[in-house]
């Protein structure tokens, strides 16, 4: 009898041994299973974004598009924690934990977190309002108001930040809940026109000289933010005003119109001054418009 005893209990450790080794085996084909399935998420996902040579993907979405980049990202990140999230449950479960109970504590935890990271859930809402919504693009010169003003090109539309390259070359991250206002510049400038009157009985062509060497000067001096060579128009005369007056077109970046209010009128005035020394500020009027057309070079008689 004493021999059956041990056989039973040689027998029941054996058995628990050999269930402890079949799970541990079941585990590792788990981790394994959860790394292809995460390296089979991660290059589909750029296969998609990278399959550049054609113009569209297969299932019609443009594949050059940011907007495109930024969405299957998200989705492949969304299914890689999924996968883990999965292989976490699955893990405890071999180790003897019941899987409802993980799935209604992870449940349980993941609204105490969003309660607890209500700006984090308001980034993630609000980044995705951003990118379904069309408000901006990656690439985009844009304005953006909200806690501060901030103009500057889109590098990235994140899921918690808003990354923007401003004028000083600075990377500017922006929280997507503080994010107000968006205004978008599509066609990369503003055009700024300076209209400058003429001295009455002046000569037209040393005028026009005169007004072509300040704004080709402007345009030397100041190539980091005068966008394109200006453009000087005609001398034109101002229907029942009486006094004639050549326009000047500059694109520039916008938020930086002081170089043309101050330097440029500045400069015009003390050059209108050699033929009439009482010439006044007043009459070199700036005024801006958003460029409402394909970059190019605006027509010298209005705006574009």
């Amino acid at each position: 009898m004493h021999d059956t005893v041990v056989s039973r209990i040689y027998g029941h450790i054996s058995h628990h041994e050999s269930s402890t080794v079949g799970r541990l085996l079941l585990i590792i084909l788990l981790a394994v299973l959860v790394h292809v399935l995460v390296k089979v998420t991660r290059r589909t996902s750029e296969w998609f974004i990278h399959q550049g040579q054609v113009k569209k993907n297969p299932i019609g979405f443009v594949t050059q598009q940011p907007k495109f980049i930024t969405l299957t990202r998200l989705i492949a990140s969304s299914v890689i924690f999924i996968i883990y999230f999965l292989a976490v449950g699955l893990f405890f479960e071999e180790l003897g934990f019941n899987l409802k109970n993980y799935l209604a504590s992870a449940t349980v935890i993941g609204l105490a977190i969003s309660f607890g990271c209500q700006g984090l859930v308001q980034d993630v809402v609000i980044g995705l309002t951003l990118i379904f919504s069309d408000t901006m693009d990656v690439g985009d010169l844009v304005e953006i108001a909200g806690t501060a003003v901030v103009i500057g090109r889109v590098e990235e539309i994140g899921l918690r930040f808003t990354k923007l390259v401003n004028f000083y070359n600075q990377e500017i991250f922006i929280p997507n809940r503080t994010i107000a206002n968006v205004s978008r510049y599509p066609f990369g400038g503003i055009y700024a026109y300076a209209d400058v009157q003429l001295p009455a009985g002046m000569d037209q062509e040393k005028a026009g000289q005169a007004v072509m060497n300040v704004a080709q000067g402007m345009w030397r001096q100041f190539g980091a933010i005068i966008l394109n060579e200006p453009t000087v128009g005609p001398v034109e005369t101002a229907e029942d005003g009486g006094w004639s007056f050549i326009r000047v077109c500059f694109k520039i970046w916008p938020g930086q119109g002081s170089l043309i209010d101050t330097t440029f009128r500045q400069q015009m005035v003390s050059a209108m001054k050699t033929f009439n020394p009482n010439y006044a500020d007043w009459q070199v009027p700036v005024t801006y418009r958003a460029m409402t057309a394909a970059p190019k070079q605006a027509p010298a008689g209005g705006p574009a």
